[in-house]
C-alpha cells in the first residue's frame, strides 16, 4: 500500500479510516469524505467476505479500499493503522442494536468497549498525529424525563448497549486528557435512512407499510408505541462527525434535531404517506417489549449549533417520507428487474 506521508513527514492527502464502513453511517460518511477528496479506507473482520451492499447502493464500492481488521484483536488493529497511516479514524463499528444487546451482552461490550480501547492505544503507540472520532449514543443518558439532555447531562444507561457506549465514551475522554490525543465522541441521537437494516424498528415499520400498501402483507406487529425519540436524517449527521475533527481542539458534541416524536407518530406518518390508516394494520405484541426501555429521549443540540455551525434540516416527518419513497422505489426497481 502506498504511504501518504512524504519523507519530510508532510501529508500529501487526507486519509480516512472508517471502522464500520459497511454500515449505514459508514457508507454515508465514506461518500461524504470521497466528495471532499479523501482517500477512504474501511475495515472489516474479513475484507473479502464483507457485505458491501450499502457501498454498492451509494455507487462508491470501487472508490474505497476495505482491509481486514478485528477490532477486539490489538495486533490486528495495530497492523491495520500502521498499514493505512490515516490522518483521521472514525470508529463506527461494533454491535449497533439496543434490543440485540440484551441477547448478546458480552459480544456487545467487547465489540464496542474493547474495540475502542484498542484503537486509542494503537493511536497512542504509533504517534502518527491521528484525529479520532468515536460514535457515542444518546442511549447513554437513559431516562431524562421531559428535560432535554445536553453534553453535561449525567449518564444513566439502561441497556447493555448503552453501558458499552458509556464505557467507550469515558475511554475517549481519558485518552484525550492523559495523552493529549485529538479524540472526541459524537453523542448521536437516532438517525435513520434507507440504508437501515430491518432489525431496526424504523425500517421494519417503513417496509411493512409499503408491503401492506402493495397488498403483500396484512398486519404489522409492534411493541411499545408510546416511547419518544429524536429521529434525524443519517446523511447529514455524518457531516457533524467530520466537522468535529476539523476543529482546533477536540470536544464532545451532542448531535440531534432537538425535536422528539412518539413511535406512534412515526408509524402514523409512514402509513399516511401511503394513504393508509395505521390503526387498521398495527397490532400490539407484548413479546416485543424490551426488559428495560427509555420512555423519553430528548435533546438540546445547542453546542453543535453554536460551535460547529451544524443544524439538522430534516426532522421525523421528512425522514419518514424519504424512507418510504426510497423503499417504494426499491420495490418497484426489483419488480422491474424481475420481469426482464
Amino acid at each position: 500500500m502506498k504511504s501518504i506521508f512524504t519523507r519530510t513527514g508532510e501529508v500529501s492527502q487526507s486519509v480516512a479510516m472508517i471502522c464500520g464502513i459497511t454500515g449505514q453511517d459508514g457508507a454515508y460518511l465514506a461518500r461524504f469524505l470521497l466528495d471532499r477528496g479523501y482517500a477512504v479506507f474501511g475495515t472489516s473482520r474479513d475484507a473479502h467476505m464483507s457485505t458491501r451492499s450499502n457501498l454498492i447502493r451509494l455507487g462508491i464500492e470501487k472508490q474505497v479500499t476495505v482491509v481486514s481488521m478485528a477490532l477486539n484483536d490489538f495486533r490486528s488493529v495495530l497492523h491495520a493503522i500502521a498499514q493505512i497511516e490515516p490522518t483521521e479514524i472514525y470508529n463506527l463499528a461494533g454491535q449497533t442494536s439496543v434490543s440485540l444487546s440484551f441477547d448478546q451482552p458480552v459480544e456487545t461490550l467487547e465489540s464496542i468497549s474493547a474495540g475502542t480501547i484498542n484503537l486509542l492505544e494503537c493511536i497512542r503507540i504509533l504517534d502518527l498525529n491521528i484525529r479520532f472520532y468515536n460514535a457515542g449514543s444518546s442511549e447513554c443518558f437513559g431516562n431524562t424525563g421531559v428535560v432535554p439532555a445536553t453534553e453535561e447531562t449525567p449518564f444513566k444507561p439502561r441497556s447493555p448497549y448503552a453501558v458499552a457506549k458509556a464505557a467507550a465514551f469515558w475511554q475517549v475522554n481519558n485518552y484525550r486528557e492523559a495523552y493529549d490525543l485529538f479524540a472526541c465522541s459524537g453523542i448521536l441521537y437516532n438517525h435513520e435512512s434507507p440504508l437501515r437494516p430491518e432489525r431496526f424498528v424504523t425500517q421494519k415499520i417503513v417496509r411493512a407499510a409499503c408491503e401492506i400498501a402493495l397488498g403483500r402483507e396484512e398486519k404489522l406487529m409492534l411493541g411499545n408505541l408510546d416511547i419518544e425519540r429524536d429521529w434525524g436524517w443519517a446523511p447529514e449527521y455524518v457531516e457533524a462527525m467530520w466537522m468535529m475533527l476539523q476543529r482546533e481542539n477536540p470536544e464532545d458534541f451532542l448531535v440531534a434535531t432537538g425535536q422528539s416524536y412518539s413511535l406512534e407518530a412515526f408509524v402514523e406518518k409512514a402509513f399516511s404517506t401511503l394513504d393508509l390508516d395505521w390503526q387498521d394494520y398495527v397490532v400490539s405484541d407484548s413479546s416485543l417489549l424490551r426488559p428495560t426501555d427509555l420512555k423519553y429521549s430528548r435533546a438540546a443540540p445547542h453546542k453543535a449549533n453554536d460551535l460547529l455551525g451544524w443544524t439538522a434540516t430534516y426532522a421525523m416527518p421528512q425522514v419518514v417520507k424519504n424512507m418510504v419513497n426510497a423503499e417504494m422505489e426499491k420495490i418497484n426497481t426489483v419488480g422491474c428487474d424481475a420481469k426482464l
